[in-house]
Order: C-alpha cells, then structure tokens, then sequence
C-alpha cells in the first residue's frame, strides 16, 4: 500500500518481485519521464507529453478513464524492494480492436530482467479472472524485444493490423484465455 496525501491506494497485482497500482497524479514526472523515452516514442508512439500538466492530463484521459469506464487500464509497475518507479503495463480497450489488448512500457534501465514478462504474465490473469475469453496484443513488426515478451507468455502471432486508416502496420499476437 502507498501513502499519498492521506489516502492510500491499493496495490493491484504483486508478483514475487513487483507491485502493480493504479496511476496518481503524484506519477506525472515518472509519465513524463516513460513516455518521452526514445524507445517508447519509436515502438509506441508521441503522446503529445512534454510537461507535468500534460504528464496528468495523460494519467487522467488514458489509465484514469479506463479505470472508471472499464473496470481496468494501464498500472504503474513498481519494484517491491525500492518503490522505483520502472514501467507500466495493463489492460486497454481499443476502439478500432474487437479484444482487449495487453500493453507495456518499462524505462530502458529495466529491460532484460524479466520484469515485463512478470508483470505482462500477472495482467494476463487479471484477464482472465475478469472473465476475457482472449486477449491481444499490438506491436511494431521489428520490435523484437516486445515480440519476445509476448511469446513468453504464450501469445502467438496471428495477423497485421492498422489500427487507423494512416497507421503503420503492427503484428496483432492473440492468446485464447479459456484453456490456459
């Protein structure tokens, strides 16, 4: 549990070395920080996040939102021996997708450590308990360190998709959750 001005936010989801909560606006310079990652905006995309304000307008039109309409969204990973801030990793509800779809984001210091499959691999339970019968996932086709991450927790590839009319082409990977 975290302290934030006298109210305390739950965690989520814990794996053995990790905490998963809901976004704060106390995250707004860790946002600022992620998304403005070369890595993040090549693989994911210019949010548009260049300060504080815009940093928690992010929080609450994206992850805050979809906590609300839902019931799930984007969550903060934290490590459990530090509270440091590494990434963000959840649920998302696209529009243009017939499935709800995996996404994360860790800072690059994190990568390689396992820490994307850990927490991907405790989003995909909170799936399927809350009751998805298949989720998927998008990635860029030469992101290969995002690719491996899917893999590892069982999704296949199935097929590109353009999640707009302009977009690029992204490999859409699936897993059926009923038989997991």
């Amino acid at each position: 549990m975290v302290q934030s001005q006298n109210l305390y936010i739950m965690n989520i989801m814990e794996t053995e070395r990790l905490f998963l909560r809901e976004f704060t606006f106390e995250d707004a310079a860790f946002i600022l920080e992620l998304v403005n990652e070369p890595s993040f905006i090549k693989n994911i995309g210019d949010r548009g996040v260049h300060s504080l304000e815009d940093a928690e307008h992010y929080i609450k039109t994206g992850p805050t939102a979809s906590y609300a309409k839902n019931g799930f969204g984007l969550y903060l990973v934290q490590l459990k021996e530090s509270d440091a801030s590494i990434g963000m990793c959840g649920l998302i509800k696209r529009p243009t997708l017939d499935d709800v779809d995996i996404g994360y984001a860790f800072l690059p210091k994190f990568w390689s450590k396992g820490y994307a499959v850990e927490a991907a691999l405790a989003v995909r339970e909170q799936a399927r308990s809350l009751g998805l019968k298949r989720l998927v996932a998008i990635t860029n086709p030469d992101n290969e360190g995002s690719i491996r991450v899917l893999e590892r927790i069982g999704m296949t590839y199935e097929k590109m998709v353009r999640l707009s009319a302009d977009d690029i082409e992204l490999k859409l990977f699936a897993i059926d959750l009923v038989n997991l």
